[in-house]
């Protein structure tokens, strides 16, 4: 199904999801993003330890742009996790985009209504896209390199803490759920009285 724009007849609401207003259900959300976090870099500590960061080896100068890169690169990521968002919305038929970022989190919306599975493929584009492109590229940089690329792949997951969140909980709605993505916040409604 592709994005209409219009809510069909007989459709009402049935969940909002706003992280900026709902605090525990934010805490929930960071909370499960630590938890990837901390999962992703403990285990591969053991594999390539994270001390390969800070080898001198190529000197200060190439420490520095290590860790400079971190910095630009969490950057760049986030706005392209955003830009895939907006891509995959574009693929769902969705004629206008709007981007921004709240002070906490980076948005991509529109004022359409999207069907469960295509909102499934909104959600979760970014993070399976990066990731596979971010652990070819681990593969293929040096060790001393691995751990900055490795960082933005924990920033890739556990940053899609909120949408592997959506995912799960839009999964257990009805078929027929139609869900509207403002950027910051997201309204599902539904025919099904009962789910």
């Amino acid at each position: 199904m592709k994005a209409i724009n219009t809510l069909p007849d007989g459709y009402k609401k049935i969940l909002t999801i706003d992280l900026q207003k709902n605090k525990k259900m934010a805490l929930l959300v960071n909370g499960l993003g630590t938890l990837i976090a901390i999962l992703m870099a403990v285990p591969m500590h053991f594999v390539v330890p994270v001390t390969t960061l800070f080898d001198m080896e190529n000197g200060l100068i190439g420490y520095i742009i290590r860790m400079a890169s971190i910095i630009l690169l969490m950057v760049v990521y986030m706005v392209l996790h955003e830009i895939v968002h907006g891509i995959s919305m574009k693929i769902c038929g969705t004629k206008k985009i709007k981007y921004g970022f709240t002070g906490l989190y980076a948005f991509a919306g529109s004022e359409d209504y999207y069907a469960k599975l295509p909102y499934i493929f909104i959600a979760l584009a970014p993070v399976v896209l990066w990731g596979v492109v971010l652990a070819i590229i681990n593969i293929l940089v040096p060790t001393s390199w691995f751990w900055v690329v490795y960082i933005l792949q924990i920033v890739n997951i556990s940053g899609a803490a909120g949408d592997i969140f959506v995912t799960a909980k839009f999964s257990r709605l009805p078929k027929d759920i139609l869900v509207k993505d403002h950027g910051v916040g997201m309204v599902v409604y539904s025919k099904t009285d009962k789910f």
